[in-house]
């Protein structure tokens, strides 16, 4: 990854009538368009998507791409600006579609707790999860270095939209990727056909900006999930008719932890090493937008922490050693799902929220109303974590000041609270077939329009609490001794000089090694991938992958104007972001025109 250097404020500025760059006026204009219109214009989408679908898609887009018209007017330094909006409003609707967990209380029969209890309890939640993805920022954007895809594609867009040089450069080719996005996301809701093989504008674009040795591992892992199934039934691990990934989501989730373990206890191991004085480095000096007061997060991790910890218990009377657990694991699942995000674009916060009920299971939870309400605990924070690592990775790019970006993404947080719960009670009480619990109904009488599908998952993973699955746990341990065998392996066989000179060498070691990442010793972080999607999603992940490499591959021509774009803004970067800029617009449209189709129905 590249970065981009800070110009001074002012530098640029085409429209004087914008408030002066820096100032509280221009921070408050950027702030009512990302909380109170561009934020519940995604949140309303998002939690219709939810309700509807069981999935939803961030408001980074949207707002990154209608923030940058305001945003122009400041010149090369509005990507700064539309950063600051599109963290924002990312954070409200990201916050809006956790309104499902109100809704699976619905269908548990669960007492509804006062609007003001459900608000300050999600409200602790999101600014601890705001906290721990800040304190993971350093190892998974700074160190690791992770793409983040869509936060690739939004730093495209906004370096692109309000610099005219790079606009000139790059709008055919973005336009070009934004265009068949929106055409394909459009088409595979409406196509039979193209619906049938799962066609998925964005996926193709991740794998086009993340290459073949991410992408082809995840049809690797999908393949073997296939191949598997009828062991997995032979050994009841699935039933009959059950899809390959109903067991491979915990054996994904278990081999991140596995290559977690390792990539952490390296990380950890060199920090001691230079706090013992045993390796002398040298620090560069850091940039200005970089700097962060450590000690100041660590202190919010805490506060927040504890008042998750105690809203949750004195406003909602839920055990204190269930939501100390819970916390406990935020701070793995915000590693685990920060690094699927940063490689697959996938933060499975739907997995972490039944794992985690399955772990609390093992230490004696029987009681579905507290593993509801611990469980909230995870979904949430790690929603907010992912968000918080991905809108980074875009200010990484930008160079855009991080302590800013976060006091943004906690005012969309304040609002997103507010309207979690208030978009949960006017869905609920506007349609009323929301309040049926679908887990109890017969295939004929499920609601067509309404699926529902995470409401779905948690109502059914909390019911099973009564009858305790251990191969689940077995599942995850499974994972976990994978992914720590296989990444051993790659840091063992990557650090041997006899290899690196045999790779280096010619085609022959290319090759091998290439069929090592792709195929016969994949990174546990991309393998993990093809256990939580179908095989299609898979195999769209890996096409955009074999289609990013080989065109990488190809010499390239020098610019008409002699300047060539930066690293990562090149002709697969630029297709890529803007199919997922296309395909998020289309699923967007779509929900909108979904809600008012419903609404005038």
């Amino acid at each position: 990854m590249t970065t981009s250097v800070s110009t001074p404020a002012d530098a640029g500025q085409r429209w004087a009538w914008l408030p002066r760059e820096g100032t509280w006026k221009y921070h408050a204009l950027l702030l009512c368009l990302g909380i109170f219109l561009l934020g519940p214009l995604g949140g309303v989408t998002a939690s219709y998507m939810n309700f509807s679908l069981g999935f939803f898609v961030g408001g980074q887009v949207l707002a990154g791409l209608l923030g940058s018209v305001v945003t122009f007017g400041y010149g090369a330094n509005g990507k700064h600006g539309a950063n600051y909006i599109q963290t924002a409003a990312a954070s409200v609707a990201g916050m809006s579609a956790m309104g499902v967990l109100i809704q699976a209380m619905v269908w548990m029969g669960m007492p509804q707790p006062p609007i003001w209890q459900l608000i300050v309890y999600m409200l602790c939640i999101g600014m601890f999860g705001a906290g721990v993805g800040m304190l993971y920022t350093p190892i998974l954007v700074d160190r690791l270095q992770l793409t983040y895809p869509s936060g690739l594609a939004v730093a495209n867009i906004l370096r692109a939209l309000t610099d005219p040089a790079l606009l000139r450069r790059s709008v055919a080719k973005l336009g070009s990727g934004i265009a068949a996005g929106l055409i394909g996301g459009v088409a595979s809701g409406k196509v039979a056909a193209l619906a049938a093989i799962e066609l998925s504008t964005s996926t193709l674009g991740a794998g086009l900006l993340v290459g073949a040795r991410i992408g082809i591992p995840a049809i690797v892992a999908g393949g073997i999930g296939w191949a598997l199934i009828p062991h997995f039934n032979a050994i009841g691990w699935l039933q009959e008719g059950d899809p390959a990934r109903k067991i491979m989501f915990l054996i994904a989730l278990g081999t991140i932890m596995g290559a977690a373990i390792i990539d952490l206890g390296l990380i950890f191991w060199q920090a001691w090493q230079r706090f013992s004085g045993r390796v002398v480095v040298v620090q560069e000096p850091q940039e200005a937008w970089k700097k962060v007061d450590f000690r100041r997060i660590v202190m919010w991790v805490v506060f927040w922490g504890l008042g998750v910890v105690l809203s949750g218990h004195l406003v909602l009377g839920q055990p204190v050693g269930f939501l100390l657990f819970a916390v406990a694991l935020v701070f793995v699942f915000a590693m685990v799902n920060g690094i699927s995000q940063g490689i697959s674009d996938s933060n499975p916060i739907s997995s972490a929220f039944v794992v985690s009920v399955v772990l609390m299971a093992a230490i004696g939870l029987k009681d579905p109303i507290i593993g509801l309400m611990t469980g909230m605990v995870l979904l949430v924070s790690v929603s907010v974590a992912g968000d918080m690592q991905q809108d980074r990775s875009t200010g990484w790019r930008l160079g855009t000041n991080r302590t800013v970006q976060f006091r943004y993404q906690v005012a969309g947080i304040v609002v997103g609270a507010i309207a979690a719960v208030g978009f949960a009670k006017l869905f609920m009480a506007a349609y009323p077939v929301l309040l049926l619990d679908q887990t109890v109904m017969k295939a004929g009488e499920q609601p067509a329009e309404w699926s529902a599908a995470m409401t779905y998952k948690f109502v059914g993973v909390l019911r099973s609490l009564t009858d305790d699955k251990p191969y689940q746990r077995t599942a995850i341990w499974v994972g976990v001794g994978i992914g720590f065998a296989v990444e051993l392996a790659r840091k063992l066989l990557k650090r041997n000089q006899a290899y690196r000179r045999f790779v280096a060498s010619g085609k022959t070691g290319y090759a091998t090694d290439f069929a090592l990442d792709a195929v016969f010793l994949p990174s546990p972080y991309a393998w993990s991938f093809g256990g939580f999607v179908n095989l299609n999603t898979s195999a769209w992940f890996a096409i955009g992958g074999v289609i990013s490499s080989l065109l990488n591959s190809l010499p390239k021509a020098p610019a008409a104007d002699g300047k060539d774009l930066p690293e990562d803004m090149n002709s697969t970067s630029l297709v890529g972001g803007g199919l997922i800029a296309g395909d998020a617009l289309a699923a967007l449209g779509l929900g909108i025109i979904g809600l008012l189709a419903t609404l005038t129905g």
